[in-house]
């Protein structure tokens, strides 16, 4: 499974960000350019399946989209909240928005028909079961009868 798309810098550290005097107010330190923090994602493979695991609070599983095109999964999600607060003196409003959305490449061997997704305490897991394989048999002599 690959990467698609990030906007986090690559094969940086910290520790070279943070002396870099020429990038220091032009790097976005794992913000995407609107401001927005992306959600850590893990990936584990087994045998069996591919797990991935989104840290994601604050959206309901509502709020959050999983898809496929052309071998490219796409989990994103997207919140607005308004609040307006009326007294004789004084009106408050309040909104805001958050979104995110991070993009992966599938492998061929994945079985698209089968993957799951479920959403609970902020965090969004997906189970992505891989094609069974037919096994290579051995070199094997068979008798002509």
């Amino acid at each position: 499974m690959t990467l698609v798309k990030t906007n986090q810098k690559e094969n940086t550290s910290l520790f070279t960000d943070f002396f870099d005097t020429t990038n220091f107010f032009s790097r976005n330190l794992g913000f995407n350019s609107f401001g927005r923090n992306m959600p850590a994602v893990n990936i584990k493979e087994t045998n069996k399946d591919f797990n991935l695991e989104f840290v994601a609070p604050g959206f309901k599983k509502e709020d959050i989209k999983v898809s496929i095109d052309d071998n490219i999964l796409t989990i994103s999600a997207e919140k607005e909240n308004e609040k307006q607060e009326n007294s004789e003196r004084y009106t408050r409003k309040e909104y805001s928005y958050n979104s995110f959305s991070r993009a992966f490449s599938l492998p061929e061997s994945v079985n698209f028909d089968k993957i799951d997704a479920n959403y609970s305490d902020g965090v969004l897991k997906l189970s992505i079961p891989k094609k069974v394989v037919a096994k290579s048999i051995e070199k094997k002599e068979i008798k002509v009868l």
